[in-house]
């Protein structure tokens, strides 16, 4: 708390952040969203946080991010890069202390010779 009074940092702030960072790591296909993303779906509602859920306090926040992987990158090295790219970006412009930045990755995604993308299943906790 200032002299001024208090800054609050919303959920979605957060959300966007992370999502921004962990989209522009190489190797990142997209973000996969949950059950709650696949409802906003139906509802015609697009968010471009999809697939990051953040637990937000006064000081600090923990984030988790649910990624498609494409096909030809090591797992974990992509997976370590969006934990620093997400840890990074956050800690940055919100000023929050980031306590942990959990990566799930929920597929892979190939590519096919015809261009046509295919899917192989891998799920993984970082």
């Amino acid at each position: 708390m200032s002299e001024l009074g208090n800054i609050r940092i919303s959920d979605d702030v957060v959300k966007t952040i992370a999502a921004k960072a962990a989209s522009d790591v190489e190797g990142v296909y997209k973000l996969a969203g949950g059950v709650a993303d696949e409802v906003s779906k139906i509802l015609g509602k697009k968010r471009p946080t999809n697939g990051v859920k953040v637990e937000v306090g006064e000081k600090e926040c923990s984030i988790e991010v649910f990624i498609i992987v494409e096909y030809g990158y090591l797992i974990s090295d992509v997976a370590h890069e969006i934990q620093k790219a997400v840890l990074q970006a956050v800690s940055e412009l919100s000023g929050l202390k980031v306590v942990e930045v959990n990566v799930y990755v929920q597929d892979v995604k190939i590519r096919s010779t015809e261009g046509t993308p295919e899917t192989e299943g891998e799920e993984t906790e970082m």
